[in-house]
């Protein structure tokens, strides 16, 4: 493998300016050629559950009201001065509603009539775009339907329901995926400078991420064309992890040139050496992370299923370029990229803070292990007993269009907010054939208990005279009297009238409380008691409640299953880089008990101090994912250098020696990658999720902190000063003689 990176090491230098032109033009050909991953992203939020979930089969029962398959919008009017909706006001909806059905991508118009109070009238909106789109069509369609609305009047029009709320905060997800951007730049610039002392070394390290972070926009958008998903929540991740892992994979690079350059070496034979000496390092590093993030392949959640793939091809291209552009640009750049530092070759060898370090812990490595495995252990206590929470505030923007309508409809229809539920029930035979199960349906609803409110087709059929004046009615085509009350009751009642929906607002409706979600099995053994009593052949409840619940059971399950198969490919990958059977078992467990350590900080911030109802569903199995592959970067750096030198000095002095020269890489290297996913928790809050974004931005940010200053620098340290020469069984250091520990001064 060295004979590659060697090889790999001197095309780069050759071929410097061929490999820059290189990147350019497919940079640019890919920006042309594909679309931006914004417009194909999808809102997995709340969606994506396996097919046989309780949520799904009741979305299959809702579809004869609508077709869940297509994304939805829910016009709504009402007027402002609390008046009746009639005349002129009821004329301009009809107007509007035919408008709306001869736009490109309407497919169905159906009016649901007037609210209870007469004061509102809406109508459901159907399209032949996907649910939950982004795309420029759907973003067209509902700026076009709302520029109908009248600017002036007494009835004033709103569009909510899905599709506005996803364009509503895609609009707002748009200046906080900037904000992410601009902030973490700014975050890396600071720290390079501060590390390398040096006005294009920052640069230098920073443009591979950049163009990687540009490329890998439309490439991804390229590949959902082959199968591959792409989620909202991609988006954010991808610009921290690129930007975060990218700066890691460059400053090992510039790092290791830097060094050989203070060493006496020549600029080009500099980059020959980084690339030979700390390619193998980078490349498996990415190699853990790409696995890593392939086994959310295996996943039920859809969530999880497109984040990996997405994710991986970014860091598969962010590998391509720390192996090739980056040296290009060392090469070209030479001394250049230090200036105004020194890289001129010591006179005199500089002892470090991280070797001093490095000195106690191998002096008393017992010691230091038992400390380290009692605070890390102490710390994952602070998750005993935190539950998890649901989904964040998933309503519309504030001070949007959508979030106006949603107010309207919660005012007049009782409904329509994001946390209503839909109760289904489908019978065998039309339910005007045996209309006392009909109110005995909403009557029973509400005394399970279960139900802050209950609104559902009987106050319309009382309305009606009864529902055999309804059925009637609809046998004789109904009269002109009849036809408000038909409108109003096929929200409730399907055209075969086999299925009846009811909505039903939860005792306890907060998605992101533990308690309410806890419920939702009550609520469904409540609603099938009462299928029984009504003999309904069957039942579901649609809403974000159980949605949530099922969630949190899927994204339960995917941990417990995925969690031994990511350490078992990290464990693989660290047995074949460090030629060792024995370092990856205390590797992987390191990273494992630093991810449990993470757990309980952000608990103990989030839940016991913070307040907060508990820790997010996706925080878990997403902080393992990253933090197991993440971890492991560092992980690789430090014990290839302790190997590399332990080939010339005994174990001690390796260990000194290794820790102290690369204490600046992992250190900086770690407040990057943390620092970005920090920002991520800042900036991310007002994005679609934002708390969501926020926990995993900071659990993830105190997990890569937590493993660059005490697991990295002193737990894994004092492991292998513990274990000896058996850190490399079998490989040849093993069976090599051992040497007196004598411990040399680390140098700069």
């Amino acid at each position: 493998m060295t004979r590659f990176f060697t090889g790999l090491g001197h095309f780069s230098v050759r071929f410097r300016w061929a490999i820059l032109v290189g990147w350019i033009v497919i940079t640019v050909f890919s920006v042309k050629a594909f679309p931006s991953l914004s417009s194909v992203a999808k809102d997995t939020t709340s969606g994506f559950l396996p097919a046989n979930s309780a949520s799904m089969h009741a979305t299959q029962l809702a579809a004869p009201f609508q077709n869940s398959n297509q994304a939805t919008m829910t016009l709504v009017a009402a007027t402002s001065d609390g008046s009746a909706l009639g005349g002129a006001g009821a004329a301009s909806v009809v107007a509007l509603e035919s408008q709306i059905r001869a736009m490109p991508h309407v497919t169905l118009v159906r009016d649901f009539g007037l609210s209870a109070d007469r004061q509102a009238e809406q109508a459901l909106v159907q399209t032949n775009l996907p649910p939950y789109s982004q795309s420029a069509d759907a973003k067209s369609l509902v700026a076009n339907i709302r520029a109908l609305f009248p600017s002036s009047g007494s009835v004033q029009f709103h569009l909510a329901g899905t599709l506005p709320t996803v364009i509503d905060s895609q609009s707002q997800s748009g200046s906080s995926r900037n904000s992410i951007q601009s902030l973490s730049l700014l975050l890396i610039v600071v720290l390079l400078l501060v590390a390398f002392r040096a006005l294009l070394a920052p640069l230098i390290t920073l443009l591979p991420a950049l163009v990687v972070l540009i490329l890998s926009s439309p490439v991804i958008a390229g590949a959902t064309r082959i199968g591959v998903q792409a989620s909202s929540i991609t988006q954010f991740i991808l610009i921290v992890l690129v930007l975060g892992a990218g700066t890691d994979y460059g400053l090992f690079l510039v790092f290791r040139m830097r060094e050989e350059l203070r060493n006496g070496a020549e600029p080009k034979d500099a980059v020959r050496t980084a690339v030979r000496t700390v390619g193998e390092s980078i490349t498996f590093s990415a190699l853990t992370v790409m696995a890593a993030l392939l086994t959310l392949i295996v996943a039920q959640f859809g969530l999880y299923q497109s984040l990996g793939p997405a994710l991986a091809i970014g860091i598969g291209l962010m590998l391509i370029a720390g192996l090739t552009l980056l040296p290009a640009l060392l090469a070209i750049f030479g001394r250049a990229v230090f200036w105004p530092s020194r890289t001129r070759p010591d006179t005199q060898a500089r002892q470090t803070l991280y070797g001093r370090i490095a000195g106690g812990v191998v002096r008393h490595p017992r010691s230091v292990a038992v400390v380290g495995l009692l605070f890390f252990g102490g710390l994952a206590l602070g998750q005993v007993g935190a539950p998890a929470a649901g989904f964040a505030d998933q309503s519309s923007p504030s001070g949007t269009d959508s979030s106006a309508g949603a107010a309207v409809l919660t005012t007049h229809y009782g409904g329509g907010g994001t946390n209503t539920n839909e109760v289904l029930f489908t019978f065998a035979q039309p339910i005007y054939t045996h209309p006392a199960d009909l109110t005995a349906l909403e009557s029973d609803l509400r005394a399970t208990g279960q139900f802050a409110t209950v609104s559902g087709p009987v106050e319309i059929v009382q309305a009606a005279g009864g529902l055999p004046a309804l059925q009637q009615a609809l046998a004789s085509g109904s009269s002109t009297a009849q036809q408000p009350l038909l409108r109003s009751l096929s929200r409730f009642i399907s055209a075969d009238g086999r299925t009846v929906q009811v909505q039903a607002l939860f005792t306890n409706s907060n998605s992101s409380d533990p308690h309410a979600i806890a419920a939702v099995p009550a609520v469904r053994t409540a609603v099938s008691s009462v299928a029984a009593a009504v003999h309904a052949s069957d039942s579901g409840v649609f809403g974000i409640l159980p949605f949530a619940y099922d969630v949190n059971a899927v994204s339960a399950s995917d941990l417990v299953h995925i969690l031994p198969l990511v350490a078992v490919l990290i464990a693989i990958l660290l047995a074949i880089v460090l030629r060792s059977l024995v370092a990856p078992l205390y590797l992987v467990a390191s990273v494992v008990l630093s991810y449990f350590a993470a757990i309980g900080i952000t608990t103990l911030v989030f839940v016991r101090l913070g307040g907060q109802s508990g820790i997010n569903f996706v925080l878990p199995f997403l902080m393992f994912v990253f933090l197991m592959a993440l971890g492991s970067d560092y992980n690789i750096l430090v014990m290839m250098r302790i190997r590399e030198e332990a080939h010339r000095l005994p174990l001690l002095g390796a260990i000194r020696h290794a820790v102290g020269v690369t204490g600046t890489t992992v250190t900086t290297a770690g407040m990057i990658l943390g620092g970005t996913f920090a920002v991520l928790a800042i900036a991310g809050g007002s994005a679609s999720g934002g708390s969501q974004v926020q926990q995993i931005g900071y659990g993830i940010a105190a997990g890569v902190l937590m493993d660059t200053f005490l697991v990295r620098t002193i737990l894994v340290p004092s492991f292998v000063a513990v274990l000896g020469r058996w850190n490399w069984w079998p490989s040849s250091l093993f069976s090599a003689p051992e040497e007196p520990a004598v411990i040399e001064d680390a140098v700069a």
